[in-house]
């Protein structure tokens, strides 16, 4: 099904919604910057989605609720044995699915739902592998290398075992890709000859289901009355509002202003300009911290002239960064140097950014047989993001730094969804991405991102394959001294820089608007951002 008769099918077949007037003064309305790109979390790589999955799904681990701490969610607990190569999970009893429509779960959650949500990405034979995308790029990049199997012990028993040992494993089962889904709502739309629905309709153990989605409008959620965490008292993980809607509102003043006129209580990724009015406001609680996040330009190298190093160097050399930080973070970002952001550990804070220097970038272009310089195509982010707060100036400053010494940089964008889309494609000759990680473990951003295997999944923009660099984080991964994971991390980022593998810009500063009857809402800043926990005052 095309992307637009996706959209109007779902919109049909959810409903459109109108909250009577007692239910709209239980419901928590966010601003939020942009549609996902897909309302199945395991095709995704994008905070969109993400965002919509933390609400609706749940996994087997989870992140603690604005911390960084790895604690049970549909496992109640695991064993680990000793040579790091099983991980028994003792699952939760008496976890309910949510109904769709056509479809009413007649059992709770267990085993085979475990099953066959891994299964599902792991297994090419699985009928439902090539369903949707067939694209699982999380899963591919960093679990699958080390999986072998998953098996049902019995119904509150499975057993994951590796090839080899993965030792951030319970860390990446608690993102977003690794939702659990119902095996028996995907055996029922396989038997009404719709498998596609489960991808297109989700259905999820979390504490909001999904009531309707329009894209590019609205995305609205229902509390679940019977949830887990009601039987066990866990007020944290427990929906507090009736109701829950995304205004999709790609503009970031008009969130602001949206917020301060009380059409919405929370708006995510502010303008950093608006700043200093939103401390002003009397009726808004400023949130603010720093956030794991890696904000870069990729030079396609898999297009001349940009496999010559010395080409990505000149361009490194002949954008003024310092600039960059002042009009686009405006004060809420500091120019990076590493990989690996300062936020997590095994961050090398030796390597330094390369200076504004155009005479140095002249040189270079010389040096690599292109003394006029070239023309090429840079895109801009179009929508705002915490690690890039305003593309289109940001590549404006960069066109303007790149001409003065004779590159013409044509600026292209294109809706999010699309833009995703071609860049996963490598239709770019430079592209502006940026990542946040999902979980607090280095590993997570540079294999999904910058290994050589990544640039046949799409998921390495950059096409950069540096085997050395690929091997180490590999290593990495399989060790569970964090010492010597560190060294190879080290290691990583030394050739990362000197590769110019992309020209980082800044580790950002992220901070949220959110109006005062809003109570106990956190800033989370590992994978999609959870609206549980959360209340509004009467």
């Amino acid at each position: 099904m095309s992307r637009p008769l996706l959209h109007a099918a779902l919109a049909l077949s959810l409903g459109a919604v109108t909250l009577p007037a007692a239910a709209q003064a239980q419901a928590l309305v966010v601003c939020t910057e942009a549609s996902p790109d897909f309302l199945n979390p395991q095709f995704s790589s994008q905070n969109t989605a993400y965002d919509v999955a933390a609400q609706v799904y749940e996994r087997l681990t989870a992140t603690e609720r604005g911390g960084s701490q790895i604690i049970p969610s549909l496992a109640e607990s695991w064993t680990i044995s000793d040579d790091g190569l099983a991980y028994t999970f003792k699952l939760r009893k008496g976890v309910k699915f949510h109904s769709a429509k056509g479809f009413t779960p007649t059992r709770d959650f267990n085993a085979d739902d475990v099953v066959f949500s891994l299964g599902r990405m792991a297994d090419p034979a699985n009928p439902f592998n090539k369903v949707g995308s067939g694209n699982y790029q999380f899963f591919n990049e960093i679990v699958k290398p080390s999986f072998k199997s998953v098996e049902k012990i019995d119904d509150l028993t499975v057993r994951i075992t590796l090839s080899r040992p993965n030792s951030p494993l319970l860390s990446a089962l608690s993102v977003e890709p690794m939702s659990i889904l119902s095996a028996e709502y995907a055996a029922a739309m396989m038997k009404a000859g719709t498998p596609e629905q489960i991808d297109f309709q989700p259905v999820g153990t979390g504490p909001f289901s999904l009531l309707s989605y329009q894209k590019d409008a609205t995305i609205r959620f229902k509390a679940v009355p019977d949830h887990w965490t009601k039987a066990v008292g866990n007020k944290d993980r427990m929906a507090l509002v009736s109701d829950l809607i995304f205004v999709i509102t790609p503009d970031a003043a008009v969130r602001f202003a949206k917020v301060r006129s009380g059409e919405c209580q929370i708006a995510r990724y502010p303008n950093p300009g608006d700043l200093p009015a939103m401390k002003a406001d009397s009726n808004l609680s400023i949130l603010q911290g720093s956030i794991a996040d890696q904000s870069f330009l990729a030079f396609n190298e898999r297009k001349k002239p940009f496999d010559d190093q010395r080409v990505r160097e000149a361009l490194a050399y002949a954008t003024n960064i310092p600039a960059i930080i002042d009009a686009v973070y405006q004060g809420t970002g500091k120019a990076a140097a590493a990989a690996v952001p300062p936020a997590l550990w095994s961050h090398d804070e030796k390597l330094k950014p390369r200076p504004y220097d155009p005479e140095k970038a002249k040189a270079l272009l010389r040096e690599a047989g292109l003394p006029n310089g070239f023309e090429t195509t840079l895109w801009a982010i179009p929508v705002v993001r915490a690690y890039m707060p305003n593309g289109r100036r940001a590549a404006e400053l960069i066109q303007a730094d790149w001409a003065k010494v004779g590159v013409k940089a044509n600026i292209q964008t294109f809706e999010w969804g699309e833009y995703l889309k071609r860049g996963r494609a490598g239709e770019h000759e430079v592209g502006m991405f940026g990542y946040t990680w999902d979980y607090p473990d280095p590993s997570q951003i540079l294999l999904s991102g910058w290994t050589c295997a990544g640039v046949k999944s799409g998921s390495n923009r950059a096409g950069w394959c540096n085997q050395e660099a690929s091997d180490a984080l590999d290593k990495a991964n399989t060790i569970t001294d964090q010492a010597e994971r560190a060294k190879l991390y080290t290691r990583f980022q030394e050739l990362f820089h000197q590769d110019v593998a992309g020209l980082l810009f800044a580790n950002a500063q992220a901070f949220t608007p959110v109006r005062k009857e809003v109570k106990d809402y956190k800033i989370h800043f590992f994978g999609g951002q959870p609206f549980y926990g959360v209340s509004v005052a009467k």
